[in-house]
């Protein structure tokens, strides 16, 4: 090998090495790095080796010396802090979306981001109840599919189905295709759904991406109208439970102090409220989607929460309660 292209090698094998064995708390010592370069059949001389330092400072590689004994040099701004992919390791291997399998080829990848001796630190496991077996690859197909149409502005059909009392799926609208303008995909509750307008609908909906199957995008044009304009995911994120769709109602509530952590859990530190009846309660303005999954919500904090206004959302979540009731009424 020409001496010219040893060289190159070196100092590119140089910064693999600082990049992957090397962070701000570890580094490697000139006798270290030379070493590992030999284990390559690159041999290096230590002024050779300041000289490569210094180049791949100039190139913009914040390599540090760590006043050790003896003296190590480590790089210390990488392209992600220990913390962040820490974040990202807790991300993927609580979604229930991903299987097990999916889960760990991800976290391999995200680890190769790390040094050696940091990646010890992403060596965890979250057991997350209720997640898949295997992954389809259909599962990444379909969200690349739905991201393509959205960013080309193109419609999609799909099939949609749901599962029977024998647990077998059953395509919707006698497995007629839907046909609708993708807006956004909003990962909730461990799922990932699409929302898009339904022209047949004139509404916009969300749809469950793994109960979605025969992705295609479509040659028409994405429809252009101001509901779709004035959709904001982040107001709809508020006060729909699970993505699931119904009548938008704002709401008078009555809840316990105790319970206040809940209601700021669910609507955010800025939810609209006051101290009543001493400070033993507040009374809570929420913006919600009046379905089956918030009255859910609501029972599960019991008596602790009361609708106050509107009327019609009390008597409505009142009957809800009765029906339930009836059916354990000897």
């Amino acid at each position: 090998m020409a001496t010219n292209n040893k060289q190159k090698l070196k100092l590119l094998h140089l910064m693999d090495i600082l990049r992957t064995e090397t962070d701000p708390e570890h580094g490697l010592t000139m006798p270290q790095l030379i070493e590992k370069l030999a284990e390559q059949s690159l041999p290096a001389e230590r002024k050779s080796l300041y000289r490569d330092i210094e180049a791949l400072r100039d190139f913009g590689m914040d390599i540090r010396t760590l006043r050790k004994q003896p003296v190590q040099y480590c790089l210390a701004e990488r392209d992600f802090e220990l913390s962040q992919l820490t974040l990202l390791v807790d991300a993927v291997q609580s979604s229930k979306f991903l299987s097990d399998g999916a889960s760990r080829a991800l976290v391999k990848s995200i680890k190769l981001l790390a040094s050696t001796s940091e990646q010890d630190a992403l060596d965890k496991q979250v057991h997350v109840h209720g997640r898949p077996s295997r992954q389809n690859q259909s599962d990444f197909i379909a969200v690349d599919k739905l991201q393509d149409a959205i960013a080309d502005k193109r419609k999609v059909s799909f099939r949609y189905f749901k599962y029977d009392a024998n647990k077998t799926r059953v395509a919707r609208r006698a497995g007629a295709d839907h046909l609708v303008t993708p807006m956004n995909l909003t990962y909730s509750d461990g799922n990932y759904y699409l929302v898009a307008y339904s022209e047949d609908d004139k509404e916009i909906r969300n749809y469950r991406v793994d109960r979605m199957e025969y992705i295609e995008k479509s040659k028409e044009p994405a429809e252009h109208n101001e509901l779709i304009s004035s959709y904001d995911p982040e107001e709809i994120g508020k006060c729909a439970f699970s993505m699931y769709d119904g009548k938008r109602i704002t709401a008078k509530l009555r809840v316990n102090a105790d319970l206040m952590n809940v209601v700021i859990d669910r609507f955010g530190k800025d939810v609209s409220s006051k101290a009543v009846d001493g400070g033993s309660a507040a009374e809570v303005h929420v913006t919600v989607r009046e379905s089956p999954v918030f009255y859910g919500w609501l029972a599960m904090l019991g008596t602790g929460v009361e609708i106050l206004t509107p009327k019609s959302l009390r008597e409505d979540y009142r009957v809800w309660l009765e029906d339930i009731s009836s059916k354990y009424t000897d």
